[in-house]
């Protein structure tokens, strides 16, 4: 059936300038070069994928890179770049409006649309969520001027952002018992710890990405938990080109405040008002006393304690963007991202060629690889022993400010497997995961540092 006039057609639309979306579309450019493949992103900028590196069956490394849509359109001359944010999904009809006013037809819809900061109370200008370039930007123009900020959450996000922050004293705020919950446990919570209170030794690396703004956003002051215009979500990298420092001339000054979550924010007045008190920063082996500092923002914890502040940082995970779409689950992590939208492609492909398609081996194994601390970590299978219960046993081997390696095992095989530092066992313990060998013969040499462990199991 031919397009209404003024309305285009494409047997593919992709939804999504992320790393999902641009992956998804990239396969099927590559699938059916002979295709308009239309991929639909508010963002003059796309997130695209650079020196990717297989490190094993499961394991992905790769840098992202922020880069106008005319690169992706050079690379891929069938792939059709619409700056437009969607308006109206009309599933029933395979109709799509965007928000310039053009409609659009399509066979077959992926939708990749990500997702914004979960703030911990909307609407307040002393919250800031960081989720896109935009917002990461904001962040360090306000941190600039900043001495004192609560950090609120305990995701990649936040164990990033109080690592990087320097010059300006940090609350962080969290609601489990140890930081890091969502990628490890207790013990290598302690092992990473000591990076917060020490001098950094690294060399700052110089920011391998090309910024682009959107035309007039300089000249545009927002506001600091403004969040109408959403980009796509930020790197692995994303702290790497910002300057996050405070206007204090020290490093690190981190205090945790754990099992907590935030009861209330406090404007300057209001407080005033309350006639309450809050506290100075926790020093070591001191009791906390009684800040006289007037602050623009205060944060009452639900421990009972109150912090003055600059502003506050809602670290606290992302909501789905699934306006004005149906209900849908976002990528929580890059790899996720680019292997979600991958086979989403080969599926549609697959689907449009009436070809069988088999599940994919990356979905076999969770397995992620990162960097928190300036530390590598690399995290497989049920590597916090999600959904074992009680029945299984920890081996544990830790060289202080070197490396950390957890294993889970449960009847004498590998469940999963936390690596901190460069261990160098990521591909021979991924192996022992899938292949399910009974590892219960070598006992506790599974982790000796004398024995080479790829000895066994080449």
């Amino acid at each position: 059936m031919a397009a209404a006039p003024g309305v285009a057609r494409s047997r593919f639309v992709v939804v999504g300038g992320g790393i999902a979306g641009v992956t998804c579309a990239e396969k099927l450019a590559m699938e059916f070069p002979s295709e308009d493949i239309f991929l639909m992103t508010a963002s003059p900028v796309i997130k695209a994928i650079t020196n990717f590196k297989q490190v094993s069956k499961t394991l992905e490394e790769f840098d992202v890179e922020e880069q106008p849509s005319s690169l992706l359109e050079k690379r891929y001359p069938n792939i059709k770049v619409i700056q437009s944010g969607v308006k109206q999904l009309k599933s029933d009809d395979h109709k799509i409006f965007t928000e310039d006013g053009k409609e659009y037809i399509y066979e077959k819809l992926c939708l990749c649309a990500g997702a914004k900061p979960k703030l911990i109370f909307e609407g307040n200008p002393y919250v800031l969520g960081i989720r896109d370039t935009d917002s990461a930007q904001t962040f360090q123009k306000n941190l600039a001027q900043a001495e004192r900020i609560v950090v609120v959450g305990n995701g990649g996000i936040a164990l990033e952002l109080v690592y990087e922050i320097q010059g300006c004293e940090v609350i962080w705020a969290i609601k489990d018992k140890a930081i890091g919950n969502t990628f490890f446990d207790a013990g290598a919570a302690e092992f990473l710890i000591p990076k917060l209170t020490a001098e950094k030794q690294e060399t700052p690396i110089e920011c391998k990405r090309t910024k682009y703004t959107v035309e007039g956003s300089e000249e545009k002051e927002r506001r600091l938990g403004a969040s109408d215009k959403l980009g796509s979500a930020l790197g692995p990298d994303w702290h790497e080109g910002l300057y996050l420092k405070g206007t204090k001339e020290f490093c690190h000054k981190v205090h945790i405040e754990i099992l907590c979550e935030v009861k209330k924010i406090h404007l300057q007045q209001e407080f005033i008002q309350l006639q309450r008190t809050s506290l100075t920063f926790p020093k070591e082996e001191k009791n906390v006393e009684p800040d006289e500092v007037l602050w623009p923002v205060y944060v009452e914890l639900t421990n009972g304690k109150i912090y003055g502040c600059n502003f506050i940082v809602s670290a606290t995970g992302v909501v789905p963007n699934v306006k004005p779409f149906l209900d849908g689950n976002n990528m929580r992590l890059w790899t996720q991202a680019r292997q979600m939208g991958w086979y989403a492609a080969k599926c549609m492909a697959a689907d449009t060629s009436g070809a069988s398609i088999d599940m994919d081996f990356s979905f076999e194994l969770f397995a992620h690889v990162t960097k928190f601390f300036n530390y590598k970590v690399v995290v497989l299978g049920k590597y916090n022993a999600q959904g074992l219960g009680l029945d299984h046993e920890l081996m544990l081997r830790c060289t202080k400010g070197q490396e950390y390696v957890k294993v889970v095992m449960q009847n004498g095989r590998m469940m999963g497997a936390v690596l901190i530092g460069e261990t160098d066992l990521e591909e021979t313990f991924e192996n022992l995961i899938l292949n399910q060998m009974d590892l219960s013969a070598y006992g506790e040499d599974l982790l000796n540092p004398d024995i080479d462990i790829e000895d066994y199991f080449d």
